[in-house]
C-alpha cells in the first residue's frame, strides 16, 4: 500500500505487498523487495554524483523507520531493520538482517556482512569493512582519515563476531580481530588480535576473551558470545553455533 501523500517515481521498482508511508519520497533509481515497509517522511534513492548509477536495493521483509534517508547505489539483503533518522550514503553493500539504530550514519563505499547489529548513534566512516555477526554499541565511531582534513581515506576492518562497546573510537586502517572485544570509551589505534580484550585511551591488551566470566552468578565464560546469546537469530544459525562453539 502506498500512501496518497507519498511521492513514488513510476520508474521505481516496488515489490508486492510493500508499504510506503505518508510523505515519503521514492526516487527513480530504487528497487524495493516484497513486503518492505517504509515509515513516514523517508527519502530513498537520493541521486548523487558519488554513486556509480546503480539503484538503491532494499531486500524483502525490510523495515525502514521514519525520517530516514538512503542514497542510490547501495544494496541491502533481506530483513534490514532501522531505527529513526538513519542516513546511509552511496555504494554501501550490506548483507541480510542488518540492524541500524536510531540516528545511525553509514558513509559511502562500506561493506557490511550478515547479521550485523548497530545500536543508536553509530557512525561508520567511508571505506569501512564490517564482517558477519558484529556488534557495534551506541556512539561508536569508525574513522577513516589518518591526518584530517585530507583526501586520504583508510577504512577500519571489524572481523566476524567482534564487539565494539559504547563510545569507542576506532582509528583509520585499524583491524579488530574476530571474536575480540573493545571495552567502552576506548581509543583503538592499533590492530586488535583475535579473541582479545582491549580497553583504554589508547586501547591496550587486557587479556584473552576466555578470561571474561558472565556476571550472572553462573561462572560460565562470556566469550565466545554465540555460545550463550541467541536472541533474534534464526534456528539454523543457532544450531550451527552449537556445533561450532559447543552447548552453553
Amino acid at each position: 500500500m502506498i500512501s496518497p501523500t507519498a511521492i513514488v517515481s513510476s520508474k521505481a521498482n516496488i515489490g508486492k505487498d510493500a508499504e510506503v508511508g505518508p510523505f515519503c519520497i521514492i526516487h527513480d533509481n530504487v528497487v524495493l523487495g516484497d513486503h518492505v515497509r517504509i515509515q513516514p517522511y523517508c527519502e530513498l534513492g537520493v541521486e548523487t554524483k558519488l554513486s556509480d548509477g546503480s539503484p538503491l536495493v532494499v531486500g524483502s521483509g525490510s523495515l525502514i523507520r521514519s525520517h530516514s534517508t538512503f542514497y542510490e547505489g547501495s544494496s541491502f539483503g533481506e530483513s534490514l531493520v532501522t531505527g529513526h533518522q538513519v542516513t546511509v550514503r552511496e555504494l554501501t553493500k550490506a548483507g541480510k538482517n542488518l540492524q541500524i539504530g536510531t540516528l545511525g550514519d553509514i558513509e559511502g563505499h562500506c561493506i557490511i556482512g550478515d547479521y550485523v547489529r548497530m545500536h543508536s548513534n553509530v557512525h561508520i566512516g567511508h571505506y569501512s569493512t564490517v564482517g558477519n555477526f558484529v556488534w557495534i554499541f551506541p556512539y561508536v565511531v569508525l574513522t577513516n582519515d589518518p591526518h584530517p582534513p585530507s583526501k586520504v581515506q583508510r577504512g577500519c576492518f571489524l572481523e566476524d563476531y567482534s564487539v565494539i562497546a559504547t563510545m569507542s573510537v576506532v582509528l583509520p586502517g585499524v583491524r579488530v580481530g574476530t571474536h575480540s572485544l573493545v571495552g567502552a570509551h576506548s581509543l583503538v589505534s592499533r590492530d586488535v588480535a583475535p579473541h582479545t580484550v582491549v580497553a583504554g585511551v589508547p586501547a591496550k591488551k587486557l587479556c584473552k576473551t576466555d578470561k571474561i566470566v558472565l556476571q550472572d552468578g553462573s561462572g560460565r565464560p562470556a566469550y565466545p558470545w554465540p555460545r550463550h546469546f541467541h536472541r533474534g537469530y534464526p534456528d539454523e544459525i543457532v544450531e550451527l553455533w552449537k556445533s561450532s562453539f559447543g552447548p552453553d
